[in-house]
């Protein structure tokens, strides 16, 4: 991985018209054939989104392609910014921001960076490659390893992974957390996951996985998705520490880079 950018006024004419006598039958044909007309426009302008060159595939979204690279094409500092913002991504809602404090080497997909579940369910996309960081928020008392799983999975595939509902469909499938040696983050292992959120993207070929625990290295019973540590009425330290917003608004943040990123590189391409 790289070492890691005056207004027009309308002039209208009206004249008086001569009464035309009514005729119901003509009207109501020519409004059938106005809505037969409609359906059919609206009818083939989705098909048009839908459909690619007429092969049934479904059409790929801009950066598409060039986001199966930024693995090894994109400098680490635009895929994990050394800090990142996200207003209204706390409880209340309050804004969020992160601090950047470990960072992985890219790594094969394995067990030791994506979770059993996720994993067994990319391999047949071909899982090409993981990236891994690891941020803290602004109070240092929660860390947050966020990761990138790149694969080579066509948009048919992709959105087969079922977006946000992937995470509802991988069940306790924690994802790993990455701990940093004589940081905030020393502590951070298994028994320290407690919110964690995975979603998949339908205009990347990308898993975008968080997983948030306490920087004092406080162990946490079981871990929990984070729209479930969200919930009105729940008391726990997890979720009144707000470690649920936590792992979805740093996952949201980061999916909505790589999206940016994929773009701009796409574009750069056509320009060359």
């Amino acid at each position: 991985m790289p070492t890691y950018g005056g207004e027009e006024t309308p002039v209208e004419t009206t004249t008086r018209l001569r009464p035309v006598r009514e005729r119901r039958r003509g009207r109501a044909v020519a409004v059938g054939a106005c809505v037969v007309l409609g359906l059919g426009l609206i009818g083939g302008a989705l098909a048009g989104v839908w459909l690619a060159s007429g092969d049934g595939k479904p059409a790929e979204p801009a950066g598409y392609t060039a986001a199966k690279e930024l693995w090894h094409n994109a400098p680490v500092d635009t895929l994990f910014p050394r800090t990142l913002t996200a207003p209204q991504a706390g409880p209340g809602p309050s804004a969020r921001t992160w601090t950047r404090i470990v960072v992985a080497p890219d790594a094969t997909c394995a067990p030791a960076s994506v979770a059993p579940r996720l994993l067994a369910a990319l391999r047949p996309l071909d899982c090409r490659r993981v990236l891994r960081a690891t941020y803290t928020d602004a109070t240092a008392t929660s860390v947050l390893t966020v990761g990138l799983v790149f694969t080579d999975a066509d948009v048919a595939a992709q959105r087969a992974l079922g977006g946000r509902g992937l995470a509802a469909r991988l069940g306790h499938d924690v994802p790993p957390a990455l701990a940093g040696p004589g940081t905030v983050a020393a502590g951070f292992g298994p028994a320290q996951r407690a919110a964690w959120w995975v979603t998949a993207p339908a205009d990347l070929p990308v898993v975008v996985t968080a997983v948030s625990g306490f920087a004092d290295g406080r162990a946490v019973g079981r871990a929990v998705p984070a729209d479930q540590a969200m919930k009105k009425g729940r008391t726990d330290a997890v979720a009144q520490s707000g470690l649920g917003h936590e792992a979805l608004g740093i996952a949201e943040r980061l999916e909505k880079q790589l999206r940016t990123t994929a773009q701009d590189a796409a574009k750069e391409e056509e320009q060359r």
